[in-house]
C-alpha cells in the first residue's frame, strides 16, 4: 500500500521509480516516467502502482455522483492581462 489517501489532502506526495504523485482534493497528478523492469525492484513498482491506482479507483467509485468531467481548477482562475512592463 501506498500510504496516500486519495482525494483527502493536498499535501501528500510520493514517488514510484521516477514517477512523481501529487495528492489534491480536486485532481490527484502523475508526471515523470517509470520504467518496470524484470526484477525485484520492477516488481515492488508495479505493486505499488497497482495499489496507488486501486486506491484512486475505489475513491472514486464512492464519490458516487460523479460530474462527467470535471474542470481542472487552474482553468477556474480567471485571466488578468497587465501592461508590458518591457514595451
Amino acid at each position: 500500500m501506498t500510504g496516500l489517501k486519495p482525494f483527502q489532502n493536498d499535501d501528500q506526495a510520493l514517488s514510484i521509480g521516477g514517477l512523481e504523485v501529487e495528492n489534491g482534493t480536486d485532481a490527484i497528478t502523475l508526471h515523470g516516467s517509470l520504467d518496470i523492469m524484470r526484477d525485484e525492484e520492477g516488481l515492488k513498482q508495479a505493486q505499488a502502482l497497482r495499489d496507488l491506482l486501486a486506491g484512486i479507483v475505489a475513491a472514486l467509485e464512492v464519490e458516487g455522483d460523479l460530474p462527467q468531467k470535471a474542470t481542472p481548477a487552474v482553468a477556474e482562475q480567471a485571466v488578468k492581462k497587465v501592461k508590458n512592463p518591457f514595451g
